[in-house]
């Protein structure tokens, strides 16, 4: 997952620890779990509020937050069937299993990472500024907004095989993962 804490032209990006600033956010922003860097950092990268996604800094030069319908490409590929990837909640088969590390999910929760993504399972910060989840699922921002106060992600669980698409309000912290242009 993506660790950086400046964007792609040298700018810091604002850490935000303090759990009212965070719920009250509008600004681009990220955080540790638990702000808890040292801990984290390495292992399961930063959770972004949107704002910093939308920013179009986020990713290295050469490189962007994937859309909505580059996941969709990614979900097909690993077997999600067309009318499948439209659908929103939990979709799919093993598509989830097949992007899930092999270690350190919760309760038996492993993937085989037969795709090669090795998603681990670092949780979120949500709307009120609260870390939870951690061991338990992961979100991923994708760069699509639904209106001007939401955007798509996609989740993956402990307990579930497929992956989930969803929509969340922005100033929430999810991972990021980055896809190279072409």
């Amino acid at each position: 997952n993506l660790k950086t804490e400046k964007y792609n032209d040298g700018t810091d990006i604002p850490v935000l620890s303090n759990q009212i600033d965070w719920s009250n956010g509008t600004i681009a922003a990220l955080c540790w779990y638990d702000n808890n860097e040292s801990a984290n950092k390495d292992y399961y990268g930063a959770l972004y509020n949107w704002y910093a996604v939308n920013s179009g800094r986020l990713c290295p030069t050469g490189w962007r937050v994937p859309t909505d319908d580059d996941w969709k490409i990614l979900e097909s590929y690993l077997g999600m069937s067309a009318a499948t990837v439209e659908l929103d909640s939990w979709r799919g088969t093993t598509e989830g299993t097949e992007m899930k590390s092999t270690v350190g999910w919760y309760s038996g929760g492993n993937g085989t990472n037969e795709s090669g993504f090795t998603a681990d399972p670092a949780g979120y910060r949500d709307t009120n500024g609260n870390f939870t989840e951690l061991g338990i699922n992961t979100y991923y921002w994708t760069s699509t907004s639904v209106d001007p106060t939401m955007s798509w992600f996609r989740g993956l669980s402990y307990m579930q095989s497929g992956v989930r698409r969803g929509w969340n309000i922005m100033n929430v912290g999810y991972s990021v993962r980055c896809l190279r242009n072409q």
